[in-house]
């Protein structure tokens, strides 16, 4: 168990100083991390990392570290992530008209209910991402910032 903990702290060594090592200014790197982390709280698997970018371009941020910023979402955080995102957008909208369990759902129904899960997973997804973009966004730059005074 140590060896893996000892390998995981090296790799996440090794990403704060390539991300320290990004073009521009800690403005624009927290811009992008930001906006990456945003677009990693969205469902949209395989798009994520464009949107990011994207989204980057758009708020002038640096791109690598926006596309850095979608791992948020990765094989081991979708489920969690993505249900937390489903009850934010459920504490919203409300569970909806003729409310069942995802759980007692056949798959008939569950494609019928499509438009009232998706919303709310979208909706989840948008108000989860905005904070947790700030957040990380923010930190980022006052650790930048600090640490390079």
């Amino acid at each position: 168990m140590i060896p893996i903990c000892h390998k995981l702290f090296i790799k996440s060594r090794q990403f704060c100083l390539w991300a320290w090592r990004q073009e521009g200014t800690p403005a624009q790197r927290a811009r992008g991390l930001a906006v990456g982390v945003f677009s990693g709280c969205f469902p949209f698997f395989g798009f994520q990392t464009f949107f990011g970018i994207f989204l980057a371009s758009v708020f002038r941020g640096n791109h690598l570290l926006a596309a850095a910023g979608t791992w948020i979402s990765n094989p081991f955080t979708y489920v969690p992530l993505y249900w937390f995102n489903y009850k934010v957008g459920e504490v919203f909208l409300g569970q909806g008209r003729d409310s069942q369990s995802l759980a007692q759902l056949t798959r008939d129904q569950l494609w019928d209910k499509g438009l009232i899960l998706s919303s709310r997973i979208l909706l989840g997804s948008s108000i989860v991402g905005l904070l947790l973009g700030i957040v990380v966004g923010f930190s980022f730059y006052a650790l930048h910032k600090s640490l390079t005074r």
